[in-house]
């Protein structure tokens, strides 16, 4: 299948009632500024792109939030087992971008989507949600051009550091995207 704009990103995940009983579920804990994102989105889009006809297997399925208000990582916790609870197979993961910068030793962010922006890798910036509506909303800071092409590359916030940027090439190094997805191209 070819994708080669937002819209079709959208449609193929509408499509996946895995998916969007995921989506579903992450939307009944109504969580501030919540969004489901990184490999969640890029594995589907690159699956799809790759022609494969099972889905590639996620070790997590990372659900972020924004909330100053309750930084405990108890309650990222609580949250986990409330959709375990709802999808007792798929292996949840709930993170509070409010107190994340501080265990990835960045300045703090403003907001999930500024939490997602600073995520290492382009192709994997990206998230998706429900809104109130049922509409599916993605967010994509960077662009949604690196995950259609399937390039790898680092942020700009990444690029702008060697700190950083050895942090993103060791990510890259271990996660070895390429060898699952043949098509994909990682940039250094």
């Amino acid at each position: 299948m070819k994708m080669n704009r937002t819209e079709d990103i959208i449609q193929v995940i509408q499509a996946d009632k895995w998916m969007m009983d995921i989506l579903k579920a992450a939307q009944q804990l109504q969580l501030p500024d919540w969004w489901i994102c990184a490999g969640f989105v890029r594995s589907k889009v690159w699956d799809v792109l790759h022609g494969f006809d099972e889905r590639t297997v996620l070790p997590d399925i990372d659900v972020v939030y924004f909330d100053e208000g309750t930084i405990d990582e108890a309650e990222e916790k609580r949250l986990e087992k409330i959709l375990h609870k709802l999808l007792p197979e798929v292996p949840w993961s709930v993170k509070n971008e409010a107190r994340m910068h501080v265990r990835n030793n960045l300045d703090p962010y403003s907001s999930t989507e500024d939490a997602i922006a600073k995520f290492p890798e382009t192709a994997t910036a990206l998230g998706v949600k429900l809104s109130q509506d049922d509409d599916l909303i993605l967010t994509a800071p960077h662009g949604v051009d690196d995950v259609l092409n399937m390039v790898v590359r680092p942020t700009p916030y990444f690029a702008k550091s060697a700190e950083l940027l050895k942090i993103y090439k060791q990510r890259v190094v271990e996660k070895d995207w390429s060898d699952r997805w043949n098509m994909v191209k990682v940039e250094f």
